[in-house]
């Protein structure tokens, strides 16, 4: 029985001292085939949908086929992932370690003291050893007490090797089972991609995001290009989505990409689009940043890259079509007026009315922008149709509104809103194009105001900026209207008696009489103003009653004498004579 039990021993000492001095023994064939199909099926059967590369764990290789392996201690580590199954007999192997391993030993560097063998299981799991392995022989005849109490404190799992079990078979089904998986991993990926695509031709944008997400684990979003969400799976608002919308605001280029790591979680946000300003953008939030989660997010965004640019052209042949009907109406509103004006009555081709029939509208009012750009530049309505969505961010609104290339620039007519669109379209396309974008805008009322609408605002196309009709300060269209030199002598009629009176005496009479009247004839609060006790400024406003012959209580006397006293602001620099 002695005997049975040394020749045991004595197959287990030379299989363990071969692979720990390095010399290479042969194993079963027939072993290394059923690790690999046990490394095929375990990994097949754990992987899940999403296509994420498995770890492999301490109680998977603890189930390996052929491999004589049992738990000794460390129990609640069993989920530690193992990347590498490594032999060594070094007293300290710390530095050699790059974390995840399954550290095989014979004991042959273990320490002598109990308390520097506790201390030895310690170093090696602060550094992020996966389980340590130990092949009892003639050197090491049970695992010493003092390791296993340490492998229980620490959760690290402390293994025993048994049987005809070699160090190079426990590597070679580990390193084979990673290969394996990443194969799967590669296929899944594969696969994923293919369900992308059929995902793309049946459902669009949604479809490719739900299968993103299906594939990945990860939560997806699509957003239009001022970071404003626009169709995301599942469906709903997430806490994450504010977070990706502020992460497009901090991409400072035209095209990017961004990734924030939040610990258990990590957000992706990139660009969409081919050449030009970004399509839109792609957000992923997930736990998932291996390698095929990349892939299949950059095959993604090509895919709803294709599908907004086909959904861009389909809008630029809608929106010319509708373009062509305006421009009829409005050509046609024009032929007829000049048919008029000869004595002619032909009726044009196209009416308001049925350019309502034909065109579908947003309710009125509208407003009527024409935009030009200063120098030579392209056709703008491309680049308009893109601030259009950028602005208005409604695509059934962006359906009803008209973009028209014309002869005295570009004509779009958009809902009147408040504030209006104007400003922001003209913005958004100064910064789409790099070019200086002028407009000009009126209101209309209904559509029969809309030809009348586009010669004003044609009008005031060629001053800076975005210029409507309504913003004209009607006073400043009185000062326009004025001759410099009739004015000045209106004023100086109106005027004379109380300048020379405060010449004469050092007074203030035509100061007093202007806050006056901006105060809108109040005493008191002019009195305020000027910081003079009120009985001052009636007696003030007496004494320029009767120098200038006027009565501050009739409405006329004041309006000429606020218009006199006003005179400066109301004609330019450049007119003054």
């Amino acid at each position: 029985m002695k005997a049975a039990y040394a020749a045991r021993r004595g197959v287990r000492r030379s299989m363990r001292s071969s692979v720990g001095w390095g010399l290479d023994r042969p194993y079963d064939q027939a072993k290394q085939e059923q690790c690999g199909r046990f490394a095929l099926s375990s990994g097949l059967s754990r992987a899940k949908c999403t296509g994420d590369v498995m770890p492999l764990t301490v109680a998977d290789v603890l189930t390996m086929p052929m491999l004589e392996i049992r738990l000794i201690a460390g129990h609640s580590g069993q989920g530690n992932h193992v990347r590498w199954a490594h032999a060594t007999e070094l007293a300290d192997p710390v530095p050699w370690l790059r974390g995840g391993e399954l550290v095989m030993t014979v004991g042959l560097g273990l320490p002598a003291s109990a308390r520097e063998r506790g201390e030895y299981v310690e170093r090696l799991s602060r550094a992020g050893c996966a389980a340590l392995a130990f092949a009892l022989d003639e050197h090491l005849a049970e695992i010493p007490r003092e390791i296993v109490e340490a492998a229980d404190r620490l959760g690290l799992p402390l293994l025993e090797i048994t049987g005809r079990t070699p160090f190079i078979a426990v590597a070679e089904a580990v390193a084979r089972w990673h290969a394996d998986e990443r194969v799967r991993g590669e296929r899944r990926a594969a696969a994923a991609q293919e369900a992308m695509a059929r995902a793309a031709l049946r459902h669009g944008s949604l479809g490719i995001l739900r299968a993103l997400a299906e594939h990945t684990g990860c939560e997806t979003l699509l957003l239009d290009p001022r970071g404003r969400p626009r169709v995301s799976h599942p469906e709903g608002v997430r806490p994450w989505h504010a977070e990706a919308a502020e992460a497009v605001g901090q991409l400072t280029g035209p095209r990017g990409s961004m990734m924030i790591d939040r610990g258990d979680r990590v957000l992706q946000v990139q660009s969409l689009g081919f050449t030009g300003p970004p399509r839109g953008w792609l957000a992923l939030h997930g736990a998932s940043t291996e390698w095929h989660t990349r892939i299949l997010a950059n095959q993604a965004a090509s895919l709803l890259a294709i599908e907004l640019v086909g959904l861009h052209q389909a809008r630029a042949r809608a929106h010319a079509q509708r373009a062509a009907v305006l421009s009829a109406v409005l050509d046609g509103m024009a032929g007829a007026a000049d048919d008029r004006a000869a004595g002619g009555g032909a009726a044009p081709l196209f009416t308001t009315g049925r350019l309502a029939e034909i065109c579908p509208m947003p309710p009125p009012p509208y407003e009527v922008i024409v935009a030009v750009a200063r120098g030579e530049a392209p056709p703008l309505a491309d680049p308009a149709l893109d601030a259009l969505s950028d602005v208005m961010g409604d695509p059934a609104a962006e359906e009803t509104v008209f973009v028209c290339p014309r002869a005295g620039g570009l004509l779009l007519v958009v809902p009147q809103t408040e504030p209006r669109l104007g400003p922001a379209l003209v913005e958004r396309l100064s910064a789409l194009t790099g070019l200086d974008i002028c407009a000009g805008a009126c209101g209309a009322r209904d559509i029969s105001e809309i030809a009348s609408a586009v010669r004003h605002a044609t009008a005031l196309a060629g001053g800076p900026g975005y210029t409507h009709v309504d913003d004209l300060e009607p006073w400043a269209l009185l000062r326009d209207a004025l001759d410099p030199e009739g004015a000045a002598r209106f004023a100086d009629v109106v005027l004379k008696p109380l300048r020379e009176h405060d010449r004469r005496h050092g007074g203030a009479l035509a100061s007093s009489v202007r806050t006056f009247l901006d105060c809108g004839a109040n005493v008191e609060v002019a009195a305020r103003r000027l910081g003079v006790h009120r009985n001052t400024m009636r007696a003030r406003l007496r004494t320029a009653e009767r120098v200038c012959g006027r009565d501050l209580g009739k409405a006329r006397d004041r309006l000429e004498l606020w218009l006199a006293l006003s005179l400066d602001e109301f004609v330019p620099p450049g007119r003054r004579s």
